[in-house]
């Protein structure tokens, strides 16, 4: 089966219309791609007595049960189990359909062959993280790859990039989906783009290095990294003029991350800046990104592309699809994958204003867009401070409310038992970096009583730390993801605790 040729005029498209045209060509893809050759999905639908004509709009797809991460993850009885969603023609099939035998008279047996094995043949591999579950991997063909292009150009289309900007790709580099987006991104578009691995390749003096000597238009990374590079290059007082966009991924992105980035752009003689967060995940292949934005107005939303998935926003606990503009857990299913396929993939993300397909307020396209802060389900944590009730914390709010603090600069909340003790009560600590003037005692009355009227709790510790010793803790450069949140209670879900290095142990909370 060919690529279909992409919709251009989608972005204009009124809601009924779009939803109509995913509907039939969601139908298309099960009926020739997914059931024929996905053993988990034919069991699925086998399962639940259901075909591919059972699937005809999206209001069907709730027909379909949905898939979790632990659906991939492997059994004592099927270590492979992930290997099931991957898509594996039958030739045999393949040849028979007349797309295949007039491709054959229009070009050839052998050349028809060779496009089938690049559209089918999986030969590249992307990876979850495994922070929180063992690693899955996620395999891509030629066809998967060629619309990490198509995902990754569209965000520089977004933002207005051209082939006269210069990109800086600071996302580690790994076999997961960030890095990678950014690279296709410039290949696709034809943009001059260095891909540096992050702090593990080429460590922060490295990255500072080739910020000036490329002097980039567009960078990119995770923010905490990007953080670090951009506050040694301004403690070196180095200057990198014609920074136009900060292109943040991989973690969750507040007000006061984008203002504390922009203002380090600014210092080192890039102000006219814009900050902009994307959002994917490894199991979609793709990522999406804000429209820019002016600075102190309301972010107006993800912008999706409606032609490759369909994005449902659903109830966490009862599974049902919830109205337009209704906050709920994000639900993935993709249109155009090949290699490793999870349809209804339930993503563990909240969205807080959920679906919209209004024109957008800055660039006036009607796709449809994510709305609101995107954060994990799982990140509601249960503590217990008190011997006869626990508090429960939304660590998605208490993240937001450190990074919006301008008094602090970067940040790990630890948790604690007291004495190490599984049973005992728990205990949170605050290290932090001063971007102040004020004294230690009035910041930390500060930061205590903000944490008390927002989440009714106080740290049990605030620990100021110097930014070298923040990065230590942070694993900044070290780490995939650098360490914002650990736990390090006994038997909870984190490693052992293994305290800092003895320099970073303070004289006293």
């Amino acid at each position: 089966m060919s690529t279909p040729s992409l919709t251009k005029h989608w972005h204009c498209l009124d809601r009924e219309r779009t939803r109509a045209l995913q509907g039939e060509k969601l139908h298309r893809y099960l009926r020739d791609c997914v059931l024929p050759f996905s053993s988990h999905y034919q069991r699925v639908f086998a399962q639940a007595g259901l075909t591919a004509d059972a699937v005809r709009t999206l209001d069907d797809l709730a027909k379909l049960p949905f898939t979790t991460k632990e659906d991939l993850l492997p059994t004592p009885d099927n270590p492979r189990r992930a290997l099931d969603f991957v898509l594996k023609p039958d030739p045999a099939v393949l040849r028979r359909r007349p797309a295949t035998i007039l491709r054959a008279l229009r070009r050839g047996p052998a050349r028809a062959k060779e496009e089938l094995e690049r559209e089918w043949r999986p030969t590249f591999m992307t990876a979850t993280t495994g922070r929180s579950t063992e690693s899955v991997a996620f395999l891509y063909t030629q066809h998967d790859i060629a619309h990490l292009g198509i995902g990754s150009g569209r965000i520089a289309d977004l933002g207005g990039r051209t082939a006269e900007d210069r990109m800086l790709n600071m996302f580690p580099f790994a076999p997961h989906l960030a890095f990678w987006y950014m690279f296709y991104s410039g290949i696709d578009r034809n943009i001059f783009c260095l891909s540096t691995g992050g702090g593990k390749v080429m460590g922060t003096e490295g990255n500072l290095r080739a910020m000036q000597k490329i002097r980039p238009t567009v960078i990119t990374g995770m923010p905490t990294f990007l953080y670090h590079v951009l506050s040694e290059a301004v403690n070196e007082g180095l200057r990198v003029e014609g920074i136009k966009c900060v292109l943040l991924g991989g973690e969750k992105v507040a007000e006061g991350t984008r203002r504390k980035l922009a203002e380090l752009c600014a210092q080192i003689g890039s102000p006219d800046v814009v900050v902009v967060a994307t959002y994917g995940f490894t199991e979609a292949k793709l990522a999406w990104a804000e429209c820019p934005f002016t600075p102190g107005h309301t972010p107006p939303g993800y912008h999706l592309f409606p032609d490759l998935g369909i994005f449902e926003v659903v109830d966490p606990e009862t599974g049902r699809t919830v109205p337009d503009g209704t906050g709920g857990e994000l639900v993935y299913t993709p249109l155009e994958q090949r290699g490793t396929v999870v349809l209804r993939y339930r993503t563990g993300d909240f969205i807080e204003h959920g679906l919209t397909y209004e024109p957008c307020p800055y660039c006036g396209r009607r796709m449809p867009r994510l709305m609101g802060r995107i954060s994990r389900v799982s990140d509601f944590r249960a503590l217990r401070f008190q011997k006869i009730k626990g508090t429960i914390i939304d660590f998605n709010e208490l993240e937001h409310a450190l990074d919006d603090l301008r008094t602090i600069g970067s940040w790990q909340i630890e948790m604690r038992k007291v004495n190490d003790d599984p049973l005992d009560l728990d205990e949170i600590h605050l290290h932090v970096t001063r971007a102040s003037d004020l004294p230690e005692e009035a910041l930390r009355t500060q930061i205590s009583n903000l944490l008390h009227s927002h989440f009714e709790i106080r740290p049990n510790k605030i620990v100021f730390h110097t930014a070298e010793e923040m990065r230590i803790l942070q694993k900044v450069g070290v780490a995939l993801k650098e360490q914002k949140v650990v736990d390090h209670r006994p038997n909870g879900n984190a490693a052992p605790h293994q305290p800092p290095p003895a320099r970073l142990q303070p004289a006293k909370p």
